[in-house]
């Protein structure tokens, strides 16, 4: 299980939970994750579920920062993943 797509799915959660008028695109999700050799479903439980709480609690101990973070890197001009998240 790709690192990256633990960390991903945990940003995308605190995207959902805690950075108002924004919103992640699951579609696009899947289609990093799986590029990634990561199987969607398998970041819903267990020990990968567990890991991307840990990396969602951490960006929530400055979520207007982190929300800030999100929109640079992963929003429609962003500069990792475009299109992860975006206006909602």
């Amino acid at each position: 299980m790709s690192n990256d797509a633990v960390k991903l799915a945990g940003l995308v959660r605190f995207v959902a939970e805690s950075c108002p008028g924004t919103k992640p695109d699951y579609a696009r999700l899947r289609e990093v994750v799986e590029r990634l050799g990561t199987d969607l479903a398998a970041l819903s439980h267990g020990e990968a579920l567990i890991r991307s709480a840990a990396y969602t609690q951490a960006y929530q101990k400055d979520p207007e920062a982190s929300c800030r973070r999100a929109q640079e890197r992963f929003g429609p001009g962003g500069t990792v993943v475009p299109g992860l998240i975006g206006p909602g």
